[in-house]
């Protein structure tokens, strides 16, 4: 009998071993993430008004390929789920839910357009699925204690609005500026930095139009800003609106001084639709080095980009700026993946997202880096101005941003 209980006894220590080892070396996962992948959710407008933005996700899905091929991050390969809204919010929205109720994925990685994000803002925040990096400037993104599981990425377009009119105030003090923006929440922060930047003297800007999204083209607009005798024009549009703009001021003989902000200054996005002879002398914001740049013909990791875009975006346009981008970001997001090892909670996904120190990645201009933390949901706050010259656009002045 005792012999049998001792038996018994080993047994059930056995298990208890067992069951005790298999819940230690077991990982904190949740939904969207397992040993051998992780599931990534992306909305992005790969048809519509604004499809020369499908570049970004296009970029991104082809960068998480290179991730895979290589072996994945930490063993995992990347399962990237990017799908088309159109840049029509009801409709992203609509994918979204796909994405994290049917998809289940552990996070969403750079939905693209301000629009679209504030569609989904309240709904990815009352889930708690961190929203990483969205691809879009809107302040609203930088907002820790209202909206913890949402960051932005790119400088905001309050920032840039800063940037400009300072810009102008160093260089055409006397200006007469208008200004073409996007009905939104994006437009309504360029105008704000425009207006802070310029300070006491924002009665420079003496004339300002809107556009709807819906908008067929914004010939009219243009007209309206040219009668008002202004010298100095601020593009505050998507790809396809901006380019129609800056080709009406050429076809009226206009001749302001020029500035894009940074989300449509892609040459083969915008810029060549534009006709590249009406784009001369154009100016805009930059964080990272351009393709078209000659100045980094040589630097290596504009080398390993080059060799990465040739096998993993055959027959894109190269000129297409949206593509490094997106490039980019996915690199970020490959960061935090990284720093957050095995331990694939959405909560600590987005810790390690809003605690990044001075992370330096090498296609971003020099003194640009990424930096975050539990108060600063803005990771690049950094830019410096660029002029176009017919081939590229060249980097000139100095650094602005915190």
């Amino acid at each position: 009998m005792n012999k049998k209980l001792n038996r018994l006894s080993i047994l059930i220590s056995t298990a208890v071993l067992a069951l005790s080892g298999l819940s230690a070396s077991a990982q904190p996962y949740d939904t969207g993430a397992t040993d051998k992948e992780i599931k990534i959710g992306n909305t992005n407008p790969y048809s519509g008004p604004f499809s020369a933005y499908g570049s970004f996700g296009k970029a991104q899905a082809g960068y998480f390929k290179k991730i895979n091929d290589e072996g994945g991050i930490n063993g995992r390969k990347i399962n990237f789920i990017t799908v088309d809204d159109g840049f029509s919010p009801p409709k992203t929205l609509e994918q979204a839910r796909k994405l994290v109720e049917q998809e289940k994925v552990l996070f969403f990685f750079a939905p693209l357009g301000t629009a679209p994000n504030s569609a989904i803002h309240k709904y990815m925040n009352q889930k708690k699925i961190p929203t990483l990096f969205v691809q879009t400037g809107a302040s609203k993104w930088g907002d820790p204690k209202n909206f913890p599981w949402t960051m932005g990425w790119q400088p905001n377009y309050i920032s840039e609005g800063k940037v400009f009119a300072q810009a102008i105030l160093d260089n055409q003090p006397n200006a007469k500026i208008a200004l073409l923006y996007q009905n939104d929440d994006s437009g309504k922060d360029l105008l704000a930095g425009i207006e802070a930047g310029l300070g006491a003297k924002k009665d420079m800007l003496v004339a300002r139009e809107t556009y709807e999204t819906t908008d067929p083209t914004v010939d009219s607009q243009i007209v309206k800003l040219k009668a008002s005798g202004a010298d100095v024009f601020i593009h505050g549009s998507g790809p396809k609106f901006a380019a129609q703009g800056m080709k009406k001021i050429a076809e009226l003989g206009w001749k302001p001084t020029q500035y894009v902000w940074q989300v449509s200054s892609s040459i083969g996005g915008v810029l060549a639709p534009a006709g590249i002879e009406n784009t001369l002398g154009l100016i805009t914001s930059a964080f990272f080095k351009d393709p078209s740049d000659p100045q980094w013909k040589d630097d290596k990791a504009m080398l390993e980009y080059q060799e990465w875009f040739k096998k993993y975006m055959p027959g894109s346009d190269p000129t297409d700026g949206f593509y490094i981008q997106g490039y980019i970001n996915a690199q970020t997001v490959e960061q935090v993946i990284k720093r957050a090892g095995n331990n694939l909670t959405r909560e600590n996904i987005m810790k390690q997202a809003a605690s990044i120190n001075d992370l330096k990645l090498s296609l971003l201009l020099p003194g640009v880096n990424v930096r975050t933390s539990a108060t600063d949901f803005y990771p690049i706050e950094r830019m410096q101005l660029a002029r176009f010259d017919g081939k590229a656009w060249v980097l000139f002045g100095k650094t602005y941003g915190d």
